[in-house]
């Protein structure tokens, strides 16, 4: 558990520049070969010794101080896959509204239809994983489905604010026609969408060498020419927010550190941006 920027959720087009209280735990549905977050996810050595045992109202609790002392706007469940824990989550998000606070999901959505339609009703805001876009892929590496996660999205699409992450691995889920592909289906829900292309680096069970810079800014390129925001992430460069008609610069980022320029409407050309900001 830990106070984050939310931009590390990443979630850059809501309430950019707030933080807010982040808690996970052991577990998730899918076996990703290359989890960068594995020490959580599964059950390693140690961990159930880092476990602090919370009550629903207790962590409302915690995320009411939060909002006091540090202008967190809610709670986000992260770290680990938050539909592993389906029944916390329903006793905990009612609460968290009723406190006048946000509801954030990082999930990979990869549920039932039933559950993902009640997390939904009580979700301001998700971070969805699309890890890639080919069925095999899936098999192969997260031991799981793509179509679960299609239909998940889509559903999800008019309900919260919405943006996706796909962790470039080099050979499996970075090739360009595969990258087209599914920025044209994402086009097709929403090209307002924004997608955060994450570098790889080894870890878990895979070994291979990390993504390489070039290949994340071509992915870069093609992504845009179907999507208004696209952004790289844990590459170490800028991930500022431009306006996608003139370029004018709306939201610039150092790291964590971001400043707000403008969010609602571009001041140079006046086009509607409509990024959630406090």
């Amino acid at each position: 558990m830990a106070i984050d920027p939310i931009e590390k959720k990443p979630l850059y087009h809501y309430y950019p520049g707030k933080t807010i209280l982040s808690a996970g735990t052991i577990g998730c549905n899918l076996a990703c070969e290359f989890c960068q977050n594995w020490q959580i996810s599964r059950e390693s050595e140690g961990s159930l010794h880092r476990i602090r045992v919370a009550s629903p109202a207790e962590l409302v609790e915690t995320a009411v101080q939060a909002h006091r002392e540090a202008d967190s706007i809610g709670l986000a469940y992260t770290y680990s896959e938050p539909g592993v824990w389906f029944e916390f989550l329903e006793a905990t998000m009612p609460l968290i509204r009723e406190r006048g606070l946000k509801n954030v999901l990082v999930t990979n959505a990869f549920l039932h239809p039933e559950p993902w339609q009640k997390l939904l009703q009580w979700t301001d805001a998700a971070n969805i994983d699309l890890k890639g876009f080919q069925e095999n892929y899936y098999r192969k590496l997260c031991h799981g489905k793509l179509a679960p996660v299609l239909a998940n999205i889509e559903a999800a699409v008019d309900k919260v604010h919405l943006e996706l992450t796909t962790l470039l691995i080099p050979g499996e889920n970075d090739q360009p026609a595969q990258i087209r592909e599914q920025a044209k289906w994402i086009a097709g829900l929403n090209p307002e969408i924004p997608l955060h292309l994450s570098r790889y680096f080894p870890n878990y069970k895979m070994d291979q060498a990390a993504t390489p810079v070039e290949t994340l800014k071509q992915a870069y390129e093609i992504a845009r020419e179907y999507l208004k925001f696209v952004y790289i992430g844990n590459a170490g460069s800028a991930n500022d927010t431009r306006c996608p008609d003139c370029g004018n610069l709306l939201i610039e980022r150092t790291g964590y550190q971001t400043r707000v320029i403008a969010a609602d409407q571009c001041p140079k050309c006046g086009r509607k941006i409509g990024i959630e900001i406090k």
